[in-house]
């Protein structure tokens, strides 16, 4: 039997767009953060990793801590949105725990989870 995981990937471009045009977002040094309701009552997330983060491998490892901090908080977040990560400079050299309160933060902030703490929303 496969286990249908509990969020889908953003995978064309159209989408990241769409949020990054119509989403609202939050920023921190570490991560910036697009949400856009959807339709589909699914959540959809999207990483952007741009090549000013380092190598691959660097870049592969960001997404890699982006997904497990994701993992960490999909269970308190609500179905329906798509969601964009975009991985800062200062996302290299941190830990996943780091990442994980930086997002909770801005999820909270741009409505995703309950909470919301001293993070700038823009839009």
């Amino acid at each position: 039997m496969i286990a249908l995981a509990e969020y889908q990937t953003l995978k064309l471009n159209s989408d990241f767009r769409r949020t990054y045009g119509r989403g609202k977002s939050a920023a921190d040094p570490v991560l910036v953060t697009y949400a856009l309701r959807n339709r589909y009552g699914v959540m959809r997330i999207g990483i952007t990793t741009g090549k000013k983060l380092g190598n691959a491998v660097e870049r592969n490892r960001c997404r890699r801590i982006i997904r497990a901090a994701f993992r960490q908080l999909e269970g308190e977040c609500c179905g329906g949105w798509d969601i964009v990560f975009v991985a800062r400079h200062k996302t290299v050299s941190r830990k996943s725990t780091d990442i994980e309160r930086s997002m909770r933060k801005q999820l909270g902030a741009l409505g995703v989870i309950g909470i919301s703490a001293g993070v700038k929303v823009v839009k």
